[in-house]
């Protein structure tokens, strides 16, 4: 706000900056004309509030916080003033973006490449779970922008020969707090070491904690801070509601929901791998099209969920917290948080994957007699009181037996899962899907443990 104006007529002045934000343009924040093409191609009319108050501080070339709610624009908010750059000084190896999961590191790179289109950006995501051979390829081809997750990025600095980063220009930590939270820390210390000092960094988080401030004071310089909402927030055309259920039937209760609210889109929530498996197999065996998405499935059929959910194939997808950070399914209806999560945090995030850019949605949270004081905290957290999602008991009760015959056919086919699983393992001596291999290894280890504990 100019300083010359009146500080006695406060109102006066809200009004024309908003006036201002609703008339800005691209072109108004800098952008030149063919990356303003390209957004209009993406249906982008106006830019967002992170893209207004961010685009033209990068543009000067100053390093950037930015604090926005999820479902916001962050990615235009990087992207564009990378590419912008990239078309005044054509450079390869030009951009670092570091993410903390691979769907999004995907997710940033088409971003990237479709903005880029008609300039002929090449990107390239390095994350784990896919053949590190082809990564190598990859870099040797020198791309303009890297799209990864630490880890992985750290063993082709180490064992890639003639790739470095010695050259970048540009560092994005995308999704800041989520990549400290898992323990990145030593990653990111490494990574910092071995790109030059004289560059450009971007930190965005939805949330500021302190491992992120600690982060900014080693990796950015004089950085400005652009919040578009400091409090926790979930978007306002969300609505939002509990449903307090024993946990005995939270199953019945499920498949209430999902007649009830047929035709529409939905991600399901739960809090374990094991959990999102049972209960996309209990739903199939019911005839709805459900396709899970959890940590122990191999990369490749992550990403064919992902992508049937997208071309909406399927209708429900299940998903632990691997999905609930920066993934923009433009579709989703409906979030259901099975299993409440155990940071009050991670539900924001879990119900920004709907109401995006604008759209409304639905938000319910399945409360038992066990999460009461999970749920208090969350909503201690938004700041208000959630409805209660209306039901008619008798119908869900009228469903039980279904489910629970349902129930039994999931928990077999899991059982036969596991088994061929072992079998496997034990003919090929390894298994390529190590992640899962590990999960049911130690189940079965857990599972014997106990019988003799008891004998």
């Amino acid at each position: 706000m100019a300083a010359d104006e009146e500080p006695d007529s406060p109102s006066g002045a809200l009004q024309t900056a908003a006036e201002e934000e609703e008339t800005k343009t691209f072109k108004d924040l800098g952008v030149t004309d063919v990356l303003c093409e390209a957004c209009e191609q993406l249906g982008w009319a106006k830019p967002t509030k992170i893209q207004i108050e961010a685009i033209p501080l990068a543009l000067q070339g100053r390093d950037i916080i930015g604090l926005a709610e999820t479902g916001s624009g962050k990615t235009g908010a990087f992207a564009l003033p990378i590419l912008n750059a990239l078309l005044e000084t054509p450079q390869r190896l030009f951009a670092l973006v570091l993410t903390p999961t691979r769907e999004l590191a995907f997710q940033i790179s088409e971003q990237f490449e479709a903005l880029g289109s008609s300039i002929g950006v090449q990107c390239a995501v390095i994350v784990g779970g896919i053949d590190s051979m082809s990564q190598s390829l990859a870099l040797a081809k020198k791309p303009h922008i890297v799209i990864a997750t630490p880890g992985r990025l750290i063993d082709h600095l180490e064992n890639t020969k003639g790739f470095n980063l010695r050259a970048l220009k540009y560092l994005v930590m995308d999704e800041a707090d989520r990549i400290l939270n898992m323990d990145f820390e030593t990653e990111v210390d490494k990574i910092l070491k071995v790109i030059p000092r004289d560059r450009k960094t971007f930190l965005f988080s939805a949330t500021m904690t302190k491992k992120v401030q600690k982060l900014q004071r080693a990796a950015l310089k004089n950085p400005v801070k652009c919040a578009v909402s400091s409090k926790y927030q979930t978007v306002e055309k969300l609505q939002q509601y509990y449903l307090f259920i024993p946990s005995k039937f939270k199953d019945t209760y499920l498949v209430y929901i999902l007649n009830e609210l047929a035709g529409n889109s939905f991600m399901i929530f739960c809090s374990t791998c094991n959990n999102t498996q049972r209960t996309a197999l209990l739903l199939r065996n019911l005839g709805f099209t459900a396709i899970p998405l959890h940590g122990q499935m191999s990369q490749s059929k992550r990403l064919g969920s992902l992508n049937k959910f997208k071309a909406k194939a399927r209708s429900i997808l299940l998903a632990t917290d691997v999905a609930s950070r920066g993934l923009d399914i433009p579709h989703v209806d409906v979030v259901v948080n099975f299993d409440i999560p155990t940071h009050s945090k991670d539900y924001i995030h879990r119900v920004g994957r709907t109401a995006r850019a604008g759209r409304s949605g639905k938000a319910i949270t399945f409360v038992t007699q066990y999460d009461v004081e999970l749920f208090q905290r969350i909503e201690h957290l938004i700041g208000k009181k959630l409805p209660v999602f209306p039901t008619q008991d008798e119908e869900v009760m009228m469903l039980t037996e279904r489910v629970n015959e349902a129930q039994r056919f999931a928990r077999m086919e899991l059982r036969e899962h596991g088994e061929k699983k072992k079998r496997k393992r034990e003919d090929a001596g390894d298994d390529d899907d190590k992640e899962g291999a590990i999960g049911v290894r130690n189940k079965v280890a857990g599972g014997k443990m106990k019988k003799r504990k008891g004998r």
